[in-house]
């Protein structure tokens, strides 16, 4: 006998939504893969969906509503998930960008993630507490493998100006934390602007966000706080989200003039400068 997996409704609107798919799909007396054939997806996306691991397009809505003859109950559900925040389990970063089509993130304040050395992430880390901290900076670091794949997402990333400057780990740390980024110079899928200070006010001043876009589901916009996360797929909000992206890039350095400026910073700042900082330049490298 199948294990099916019991659903808490009560656990988030997007649950909730999951739940009556659920239920009318039962009640209509169809699998998951014949509701996924009247909605040209599979039977396990359906079935995704139903437990809140996967996130419906807004176009796949209407269609499933019809499919389990709903009569719009389906559809009055997904403007409540659209509404609220995402439960916990989509809030892990590691997920979203595993399966990102499109990985847009905005740094005010040091590098991405899917972009530091391990020395870099390590500092990163061990700002609060040491427990763990090899374990955390492998996971952090294994992350990164989704950029060396056959068919990479593409990664834009644009960094505050001061990014460069703040001095994480010290300067053996920073130079190779910067000349990291310069690996990236010849890599189409990523690419790095900086954000000067010349651009004066814009619209990232309010802090660092991410947008994830995916073939089979909604774009996600993300933001950390300092204990968790916010997750919207809410239209209205992703569209916002993207706009202000948009123009940031728009204010930033070009990426080879970005490039010109990270190599000149880490010349400059940190390369004639002596410390006892391990090699930073280990781990692994970009594959152009």
């Amino acid at each position: 006998m199948a294990n099916i997996k019991s659903l808490d409704p009560g656990a988030s609107p997007l649950h909730y939504f999951g739940a009556e798919l659920r239920r009318l799909r039962e009640e209509a007396g169809l699998t998951l893969e014949q509701v996924g054939k009247r909605v040209f997806l599979t039977g396990s996306m359906i079935g995704q969906i139903e437990t809140a691991a996967r996130v419906p397009k807004d176009e796949h809505v209407p269609r499933l509503d019809t499919a389990v003859d709903g009569k719009g109950a389906l559809v009055r559900a997904w403007i409540l998930a659209q509404r609220s925040r995402l439960p916990g389990w989509f809030q892990r970063v590691a997920r979203m960008e595993a399966t990102a089509k499109g990985i847009h993130v905005f740094q005010a304040q040091l590098v991405h993630g899917l972009l530091q050395t391990p020395a870099y992430a390590e500092a990163v880390l061990g700002v609060m507490s040491t427990r763990d901290l090899d374990t955390n900076v492998e996971a952090r670091i294994a992350r990164q493998e989704i950029l060396r794949r056959e068919e990479p997402p593409v990664f834009w990333a644009v960094f505050g100006e001061g990014v460069l400057y703040q001095e994480i780990g010290g300067p053996a740390t920073m130079r190779g934390q910067l000349a990291r980024l310069l690996e990236y110079a010849d890599v189409d899928e990523v690419q790095i602007q900086i954000l000067p200070y010349s651009a004066g006010a814009h619209t990232g001043l309010m802090g660092s966000f991410n947008i994830y876009s995916f073939d089979d589901q909604a774009t996600v916009a993300y933001m950390e706080g300092y204990e968790d996360g916010w997750a919207t797929i809410n239209p209205k909000e992703v569209r916002a989200r993207s706009l202000r992206y948009d123009l940031l890039r728009a204010s930033a350095l070009s990426p080879a003039d970005s490039m010109e400026l990270i190599a000149r910073v880490m010349k400059e700042r940190y390369e004639h400068r002596p410390d006892s900082d391990a090699d930073s330049d280990s781990g692994p490298r970009p594959v152009a």
